[in-house]
C-alpha cells in the first residue's frame, strides 16, 4: 500500500520539497517525442539510456500504465556559465538516484526514476545499456521514453517554457514511479 506522507518525507531528506503526485496513465507518452530524439539531439544513439537503446513508444505507454502513481520532481535552476549546466544536472540526477534507493528499500519495488537531464554519471558514456559501467544507477529521461514533458507537468500546473538564453531560470524535471 502507497504511504504518501512517508514519502514525502523520504523526498524531502534528500532535499526535493517541489513536488506533485500524478497518476501513472495521466504521463503523456506521445510519438512526436521520440521523433524530436531522432531528428535533433546530439545524444540519438550515443547514450545507453537514450533511443535507440530504449523500448518503443508502445513499450514505453504500457510500461507507465502499469503505475497507479507518479512523482513529478521540480528542480530551478539559475546558472551563470553555461559549462555549468552538466555538473549541476550530474549532482541532481545523483541524488535523485540516491533517493529512488531509498524508496525501494523501503518497499517500493517498482520504483523507477527519471533523471532531469541526460545520464552523466560515467562522464563518457560507452553508449549501450550492456556496456554500463554504472547499470544500477543509470537512467533515462523522460523524453527518451517519449514523455511529452511541457503537457504533462502542465498538467500538474508546473511551469515550462523553451528557454532563449542561458540566463534564464531553468524548469527542470524528474519522475518518479511507484507503486
Amino acid at each position: 500500500m502507497l504511504i504518501k506522507n512517508q514519502l514525502e518525507d523520504i523526498f524531502v531528506k534528500h532535499g526535493f520539497s517541489d513536488f506533485k503526485w500524478i497518476k501513472g496513465k495521466e504521463i503523456i507518452v506521445e510519438n512526436w517525442v521520440r521523433f524530436k530524439c531522432l531528428f535533433g539531439c546530439p545524444n540519438y544513439g550515443k547514450k545507453g539510456t537514450c533511443p535507440p537503446n530504449v523500448p518503443s513508444v508502445e513499450e514505453c505507454k504500457a510500461f507507465f500504465a502499469e503505475y497507479e502513481d507518479a512523482v513529478i520532481f521540480h528542480v530551478k535552476g539559475e546558472l551563470k556559465h553555461p559549462d555549468d549546466r552538466h555538473d549541476w544536472c550530474k549532482a541532481i540526477n545523483l541524488q535523485l538516484s540516491a533517493l529512488e534507493r531509498e524508496v525501494f528499500l523501503n518497499d517500493y519495488r517498482k520504483a523507477f526514476l527519471m533523471f532531469i537531464d541526460k545520464c552523466t554519471i560515467c562522464g563518457e558514456c560507452l553508449q549501450s545499456r550492456v556496456s554500463c559501467k554504472n547499470l544500477k544507477i543509470a537512467r533515462p529521461v523522460p523524453e527518451s521514453l517519449a514523455v511529452d514533458v511541457f503537457g504533462t507537468v502542465r498538467k500538474v500546473g508546473y511551469p515550462i517554457e523553451v528557454l532563449k538564453d542561458y540566463d534564464q531560470t531553468m524548469n527542470r524535471y524528474g519522475i518518479l514511479l511507484v507503486q
